[in-house]
């Protein structure tokens, strides 16, 4: 039995101080309205210690596979997206994804006016709720939508801020579109099997990334997509995922875990609480042929042992392949985490030590240097681009980082 009797007040004050010891909802705007809309009250069938959580997300609607649809999202992934977000008074505000309606409440105590928020869901059980708990909370001026969101929602346009809590493969036209110039764009895209936060400003017909950080988001329903899933293992359980365009052979994979593995170590070591993601977004700028591998967490580890199950980057060079793993290093009471790569294939011995210079090469500042991110107009033309790009339907990616002499040699020993 729940014993519990701290008030939600009480709760919510618990919840702020986390986050922020996180490094998250450092605008006070952010911070103010965490503290006056009462999240529990979005949320009314998980308990206020669950609502108030800062590290839970609380599933709300889910598909007939059992897969989440709808969710209200972390407490510190909120934050986080309201930080990049940076709405100002008087701001015209699309949320694409309703959720529970806790995030568009948010929106409206930032722009001032509850009737410049515009929130939009492909399911109408998620509009309907979201409505209900916005109209029981004060927030009934809110419009809520029963739609596509790749289709945005033209009749409110255009928009100062547009903000997605569904992950979308690619920037949708309706999007670009509907940006006033000095917009901003806040939007959980995926791009080589993983997904990031990003923060762009619409700037000159281009949007420009000024933060990028880790998340992870229900998929956003109705886009063309444009990320390819196929099995290696006869069981089906081990999977590989990547961009259509990227040279992957599936068929020329299978089976490719039981091959004799060849195993390479970076002498790169983290903490138990440290991040990696970092050599994976690093990967998408250096190296083309990065992807994601997913094993269950209960897949034994002499089968395939990831860094971490269900999303793990992979290089994938023809019949070959190469992914991050890890190992535990002990000095007496000290405990870390080696990073190192495991291949299978003709090629696995030169991916595995290729990844693990990589890695070596992301140790050097960890996760202090991000790249550079500038999404285009699909139908720029390449003498226009400068970087690694990455190719979408309506949008081309183009990643780079800016070089001392000393990274770039660095870099260029990395990559063999």
């Amino acid at each position: 039995m729940n014993t519990n009797t701290a008030s939600p007040e009480a709760l919510r004050e618990t919840m702020i101080k986390k986050v922020k010891e996180m490094g998250y909802a450092q605008r006070p705007e952010v911070e103010r309205v965490l503290w006056d809309v009462p999240r529990h009250e979005f949320v009314p069938e998980a308990s206020p210690d669950a609502a108030y959580d800062p590290y839970q997300a609380v599933i709300t609607h889910r598909f007939s596979d059992g897969a989440s649809l709808s969710c209200a999202s972390a407490p510190f992934v909120v934050a986080m997206m309201l930080d990049q977000l940076n709405v100002q008074p008087g701001n015209r505000v699309l949320e694409i994804g309703a959720g529970t309606g806790y995030n568009a409440s948010l929106l409206a105590e930032l722009t001032g006016d509850a009737a410049n928020v515009v929130t939009i869901d492909i399911d109408a059980d998620v509009t309907a709720q979201a409505a209900h708990a916005l109209t029981a909370t004060g927030y009934h001026e809110v419009r809520v939508i029963t739609g596509d969101g790749a289709a945005s929602v033209p009749e409110h346009a255009p928009y100062d801020r547009i903000i997605a809590t569904v992950s979308p493969w690619d920037i949708p036209q309706a999007w670009w579109d509907q940006l006033v110039p000095g917009a901003r764009l806040v939007v959980p895209l995926r791009w080589r099997g993983q997904a990031r936060s990003v923060a762009f400003a619409y700037q000159d017909g281009r949007l420009v990334a000024d933060a990028i950080e880790l998340c992870g988001f229900v998929y956003l329903v109705g886009e063309d997509e444009g990320e390819l899933t196929a099995p290696i293992t006869d069981d089906k359980t081990i999977t590989l995922h990547w961009d259509r365009d990227q040279n992957v052979n599936p068929d020329a994979l299978r089976g490719i875990l039981d091959q004799p593995r060849t195993t390479a170590w970076s002498g790169t070591t983290i903490a138990g609480d440290e991040p990696h993601d970092g050599v994976w977004l690093r990967l998408t700028v250096t190296d083309p042929r990065v992807c994601r591998i997913n094993a269950p967490a209960d897949t034994p580890p002499e089968v395939c042992d990831p860094v971490q199950a269900y999303r793990s980057p992979v290089l994938v060079n023809g019949d070959s392949l190469a992914y991050l793993t890890s190992r535990r290093r002990e000095n007496g009471d000290h405990v870390r985490w080696e990073l190192g790569a495991i291949g299978h294939g003709p090629t696995a011995a030169k991916l595995a030590e290729h990844l693990c210079n990589e890695v070596r090469f992301w140790s050097v500042e960890r996760d202090q240097r991000k790249p550079k991110l500038i999404a285009y107009p699909a139908s720029t033309p390449d003498n226009d681009l400068n970087g690694t790009i990455i190719d979408k339907t309506h949008s081309r990616l183009v990643l780079s980082y800016d070089e001392t002499p000393d990274t770039a040699q660095t870099n260029a020993q990395a990559r063999g």
